[in-house]
């Protein structure tokens, strides 16, 4: 009755998930107590499909007769751009929690109306996303920042409640009416800022970069809230899930924003520290905050990319070797690494205060000692996405 493990298939530049068909896990199926892990047990064509977890998410293809299988009814509910819950929306929610982040996801993605009873589940049912696993959040949260106009998304994520259990930070800047309008209008200007979507590390600095701008008061509207603090540093670990390494080139990148419009002290500077100073981790990151923000005039934009021509083969060869010191980097034993779960805190580098500015510039700010979050890359993340599983 146990079932074979996933099996991943690689054609060209996709890859797929092979599985056999699985079921429920019935009591009585296993009367001696050797029950497999989780459903890890043969099933039916049938009982596989009604095991997942919308209508839309459901359908099989037979690759012989060229026919759609459809179990759950998941044709019309498509002919409708209706998304519904397989069975009880309350029970499947409590089930996988993870599956209210990715039902809002389905509909915006898909153009999908949520049927009201998943509706009124995801809203009352919103407090069981803590005990999702973080990855997975991550996950969610990443693919929303990729869809078409992921600020609806977020949104509707604040309407139903959900921000206040998957990330409390970003529901205390929606739920304030001026700090809203602000982070909505510099998230939507500021979307250019994403040159690769499947760079994780942008799609979060895009989110964090808007809320810093949401943060600024009235009387220091012109200067950004510092990355060190708490609230940020907590967002980033505990609530996106961030690796160790993307904090730190976010945070390094924040720092710099500073520096990078200050061209003529630059020019003073030797080759050797200029090379220092570009090789920065967060020093590309920051020149695509400070073009998408307009921050630099057009004159410093191009003394920049000047610049980086230049001393590109440098930057080149010490982006390499950055890269395989990371790898190298042996891995610390399992109780080193905290009983939370959540990435490393990132360590501030440098300082923000006028008297240290000139001084950063001198800095090989280069942490090839930093090692990404060693606590995620043992989980796989079971995003369960049936739209490449045979």
């Amino acid at each position: 009755t146990k079932r074979k493990r996933l099996v991943l298939v690689k054609r060209e530049d996709q890859q797929y998930e092979v599985a056999t068909f699985r079921r429920e896990v019935r009591a009585e199926d296993f009367p001696e107590g050797d029950q497999p892990f989780g459903d890890n047990v043969f099933g039916s064509p049938e009982e596989d499909a009604r095991r997942r977890d919308f209508t839309i998410n459901a359908l099989f293809y037979d690759p012989v007769s060229e026919k759609l299988i459809d179990y759950v009814d998941g044709l019309p509910d498509i002919e409708t751009r209706t998304l519904r819950m397989i069975g009880d929306p309350d029970a499947r929610l409590i089930e996988d929690p993870i599956r209210i982040l990715r039902g809002l996801r389905f509909s915006h993605k898909l153009g999908l109306t949520i049927e009201p009873t998943l509706r009124a589940a995801m809203h009352a049912r919103a407090s069981e996303l803590p005990k999702s696993v973080l990855p997975r959040r991550r996950e969610e949260i990443l693919k929303i920042l990729r869809l078409q106009d992921p600020e609806l998304a977020l949104l509707e994520a604040f309407d139903l409640g959900l921000w206040m259990f998957a990330a409390p930070t970003l529901h205390s800047f929606l739920e304030d009416g001026a700090r809203r309008e602000v982070f909505l209008e510099t998230f939507t200007s500021l979307r250019d800022m994403v040159v690769d979507p499947n760079e994780p590390v942008q799609l979060f600095a895009w989110l964090t970069y808007s809320m810093l701008v949401a943060s600024r008061t009235v009387s220091s509207r012109n200067a950004l809230p510092s990355i060190d603090e708490d609230m940020f540093q907590l967002f980033m670990r505990d609530e996106l899930g961030m690796y160790r390494f993307e904090q730190t080139v976010l945070t390094k990148a924040i720092q710099l924003l500073p520096l990078v419009v200050k061209t003529e002290e630059f020019k003073r500077r030797g080759e050797r520290r200029q090379l220092a100073f570009m090789k920065n981790e967060g020093f590309k990151l920051a020149m695509r905050i400070a073009e998408s923000d307009y921050l630099l005039t057009s004159a410093q934009l191009a003394f920049w990319r000047t610049a980086f021509d230049r001393l590109s083969g440098e930057l080149m060869v010490a982006e390499a070797e950055s890269k395989t010191k990371r790898r190298r980097r042996p891995r610390r034993p399992r109780k080193e690494r905290g009983a939370s779960g959540s990435p490393d805190a990132v360590d501030a580098a440098g300082s923000a205060s006028e008297d240290s500015e000139s001084d950063s510039l001198d800095q090989d700010l280069d942490d090839s000692e930093l090692d990404p979050a060693d606590e995620f890359r043992d989980i796989k993340l079971d995003d369960v996405d049936d739209s490449k599983r045979v």
